[in-house]
């Protein structure tokens, strides 16, 4: 076959010196040091104007330069088939790779990133679309150790799928990691919703940003005379630019129409180039097309209904054609600089393959073929990529566009490609694949059950439209048993995520009612429970506690909703107030051999985060810290090993961090908090998680002594009112009081206080370590309303023996301690050291034995509080303890 190529480099890049210079430059600094920091490109221009010349030209001076040079490229027809893009750039470098190869190159990601990439296969789950996008991250990171220099370059990027640009979003802010070049190159505009956000991410990341102009008349001539020969005359050159408005494309196909003609490029033939130009461009194409005659037509049709993987032997299939009259097509179309073969250097394509020469023609003639028609090619499309023996997923962007015609095995295909896309971190995919399998429409029995895929497909982004899918398949015949119950649950789950939790507990309880006695109310009585135990509402429903109580009491763990109803008991009771030992008890009781019962793990659905996290902080906030410890890690180790990158790594970094800060490792605990942080701002502001990672950062630095970057944290992160409908550990209004208190704003920090006593108080909330407004409050009040400060003293001390752990306590002793003085203030403060050294928790400590140091002026309290102090990285108690020993006046 002839190969025609008029957009060769050679003859497409004039005026674009300063784009190439930005080329050597960043070429420079990755070839320079394989640990030096990646470089992003970005260059936008209109069609036309040679991004993809500019592409090739990189290319070509990276390759001589000795880099590896991988590629992929956006198609208009393509945006809906997930990691498309991504998958073109990586793919050739992993396949050559053996399975055992691959594995170990992408380490632990192999199970996360291998199914987006097509090299392994998905599993079981629904795959976390950020784990998976971090695992793409990751995959290029490991890859471009290998390979270094590595130059990565994606054309029509405003084309790429949404999947492959939040990878690259990911990947542009975290270049600084990676020695790779990335070059991309896209149209301004033409991009929607997410994916533009994720391609402003992208421009914001470059380090270069270029926008490529139409060629002046200097250069148009310039170009003319190159490929037509000196002799091309000034007024001839200057129709030319004219004609095209200096379009590069069109220049290049302009004079490839005028020497096939063999026009005479002299003045007096300059009147006919618009005519020439117009077979060139939109109705000109197809005009050119049909010339060529109905097979040709048909041929390159069915090429752009392929989109990619396009080969003679598949379009033939699809067009009805004979082998050898295929291949006279694609030597037709390829003289006629329709069709051409893949550039050989982007590593893809074989002998048969086949792509447009340019992305307006493959638009062109995907436009021109009669609706009707479009749509039956899509179907009988499909049909030929499954008997090819790919999946339900591959034949899915076909099956979308063929007309709805009450189909239900379409309807089937379409589930399957669903649940494929789930499979693999795609649910915007899947949502596509669900929303078209309604309009077909499903049959009554199958309809319910597309809706309850399609909820599951939008529950991560968009829990008001998941709602309204669950509401109406609940509203209809067909789901029954679990999946009803499950649905309900999930409905529940998806109001708690909208900020609708009263309406979340109305929901599960309503459906509990109408269900007999047996394991499926019971796990929505528990979730009913659940809900309303994180509700932070203003008060409680009345006799909930004791009817919690009563339940749990008649469960022995035998399945997991009685193993949930006594977590949900133990939470209750530690939020209460109640005995210690009564909460440890009907935890441990939930415990299958001190360990969590299958089906109830980190990653099972069944049950949803919220009630183990209730769990290891039933046990964190009793004393219990290594089996706290032990269960934040476990979730830790489990979301990561999944992949799950969101919401749940975020929660689970934040705990991990809250097991660190009772501990009194302050600076362990600050360092999972920001990673908690960082992760759950990707998730989204104002989330509970939001909440609990911002809140514990803010305490943690408290305790460090850095008041000034607490009060900034708290600034830059929203943390005031109004506070969320959920509980959030630590106490979002104790945790504001303190921090007013501590930078100087007393009258507001009591008033903070205040209402976080309101709070509590409605919601029976009487634990003085969970929501310990009370201890501040008291030292707050301690000059100004010595009575009251007294008053609450005496509550908190109650409070702590009810409660029965020795940090309880020992902090109420030292609340007691620190509005006294002389002897009853030491005696006081060395009862608080003896509970606390027993403690687990040190930061405490270590300030007891600092302020028992200071009472009783004993130098080796202050030493040993001072030791402790430097261990926990509480800088503040260390420089107070620093001071008493320097001034050491009437230190014994």
């Amino acid at each position: 076959m002839t190969e025609v190529r008029p957009m060769a480099a050679a003859s497409a890049l004039w005026e674009r010196d300063e784009e190439i210079a930005a080329v050597q430059r960043a070429l420079d600094s990755l070839c320079a040091d394989s640990s030096s920091s990646g470089g992003l490109l970005v260059f936008r221009g209109e069609a036309g104007l040679g991004k993809t010349a500019l592409l090739a030209e990189t290319r070509r001076i990276a390759e001589a330069r000795g880099c590896t040079v991988w590629s992929a490229r956006g198609g208009e027809t393509l945006r809906s088939v997930p990691f498309n893009v991504v998958r073109q750039l990586l793919q050739p470098a992993l396949v050559s790779m053996l399975p055992e190869e691959a594995r170990e190159y992408l380490g632990d990601w192999y199970d996360i990133a291998g199914p987006a990439l097509g090299i392994a296969d998905p599993g079981d789950r629904q795959a976390d679309p950020q784990g998976v996008c971090d695992g793409l991250v990751a995959a290029v990171r490991r890859l471009a150790r290998r390979d270094w220099p590595l130059v990565l370059l994606i054309d029509d990027a405003h084309w790429a799928d949404q999947e492959t640009l939040h990878w690259l979003a990911a990947f542009a802010e975290r270049l600084d990691e990676t020695a790779v070049l990335v070059v991309v190159a896209r149209r301004p505009g033409e991009v929607p919703g997410t994916s533009a956000r994720h391609l402003d991410t992208v421009a914001a990341a470059a380090q270069g940003l270029g926008t490529l102009s139409a060629l002046t008349p200097d250069a148009t001539a310039g170009l003319t005379r190159a490929t037509l020969g000196r002799h091309a005359d000034a007024a001839f050159c200057r129709e030319v630019w004219a004609v095209t408005a200096g379009n590069p494309y069109e220049t290049v196909e302009l004079l490839a129409k005028v020497r096939d003609s063999e026009l005479q490029p002299i003045e007096a033939r300059a009147g006919e180039l618009r005519e020439l130009n117009r077979s060139a461009r939109g109705v000109g194409i197809i005009a050119r097309l049909e010339e060529l005659g109905v097979d040709a037509t048909r041929f390159a049709w069915a090429a752009a209904i392929l989109g990619t993987g396009i080969t003679t032997g598949l379009v033939a299939r699809l067009a009805t054609l004979r082998p050898e009259e295929a291949r006279r097509c694609a030597e037709l179309l390829s003289t006629a600089r329709i069709l051409t073969t893949p550039d050989p250097g982007t590593g893809r394509g074989g002998e048969d393959d086949l792509e447009f020469v340019h992305p307006l023609i493959a638009t062109a003639v995907y436009d021109s073929i009669p609706d009707a028609l479009r749509t039956a090619m899509h179907g009988i499309a499909a049909r030929i990529v499954t008997d090819e023996g790919h999946s339900a997923a591959a034949a899915a962007r076909h099956l979308i566009e063929v007309h709805p015609d009450d189909d239900e095995e379409l309807v089937g295909q379409l589930r399957e490609a669903a649940r494929e896309h789930l499979a693999v971190g795609a649910p915007d995919a899947a949502r596509r694949c669900l929303e078209r399998a309604l309009e077909e429409p499903p049959r009554p029995e199958s309809h319910p059950h597309v809706l309850y895929e399609l909820a599951q497909a939008t529950f991560l982004t968009a829990p008001a439209r998941t709602i309204a899918h669950l509401r109406t398949a609940l509203g209809m015949p067909g789901l029954d048993g679990d999946q009803r119950v499950d649905a309900v649950f999930r409905l529940s789950q998806a109001l708690l995520h909208n900020d609708q939790l009263e309406e979340a507990v109305r929901t599960v309880e309503a459906e509990a009612a109408r269900l007999r006695p047996g394991p499926a109310r019971m796990r929505l009585q528990a979730v009913h429970f659940m809900w309303e135990g994180i509700h932070a509402g203003e008060a409680t429903s009345p006799g909930r506690s004791r009817r919690l109580a009563d339940l749990a009491a008649t469960c022995t763990g035998r399945d997991n909703s009685e193993r949930a109803l006594l977590i949900l008991r133990g939470f209750d009771a530690l939020m209460h107030g109640e005995n210690a030992e009564e909460v440890t008890e009907a935890c441990d009781r939930a415990l299958v051999n001190g360990r969590l019962a299958p089906g109830l793990g980190w990653t099972d659905t069944e049950w949803g985060i919220e009630l183990l996290l209730m769990l290891a902080n039933a046990y964190a906030f009793t004393d219990r810290l290594d089996r706290a410890e032990s269960l934040y890690n476990e979730a830790l180790r489990a979301y990561e090993t999944a992949g799950w990158s969101g919401g749940h790594l975020a929660l689970a970094h934040a705990y991990v961090g809250l097991g660190h800060r009772r501990r009194g490792r302050l600076k362990e605990a600050e360092a999972s908090l920001c990673e908690s942080l960082r992760l759950a701002e990707r998730v989204g502001r104002g989330l509970p998680l939001y909440w609990t990672a911002t809140c514990a950062l803010v305490e943690t630095l408290l305790a460090r002594g850095r008041v000034e970057e607490a009060w900034e944290v708290a600034e830059r992160h929203g943390f005031a009112p109004p506070y969320p409908s959920t509980i959030v550990l630590p106490d979002p209004r104790s945790v504001r009081g303190r921090l007013l208190l501590a930078i100087g704003r007393t009258k507001d920090g009591i008033n903070e206080l205040e209402a976080a006593e309101k709070a509590a108080a409605a919601r029976g909330h009487h634990n003085p370590v969970l929501v310990p407004w009370a201890a501040d409050l008291a030292r707050a009040l301690g000059t100004e309303d010595p009575a009251r400060a007294a008053r609450l003293a005496v509550d908190v001390r109650r409070r702590a023996e009810r409660f029965g752990t020795d940090t309880a306590l020992g902090e109420a002793l030292r609340c007691a301690a620190a509005l006294e003085t002389g002897q009853r203030a030491v005696r006081l403060a060395a009862q608080a050291v003896t509970y606390l050294e027993a403690s687990p928790c040190q930061y405490e400590h270590a300030a007891a034995r600092i302020e028992y140091g200071i009472a009783a002026r004993s130098a080796p309290d202050l030493e040993r509080g001072l030791d402790l102090a430097v261990s926990c990285g509480a800088d503040g108690l260390a420089a107070r303890a620093r001071a008493e020993l320097t001034t050491g006046a009437g230190l014994r």
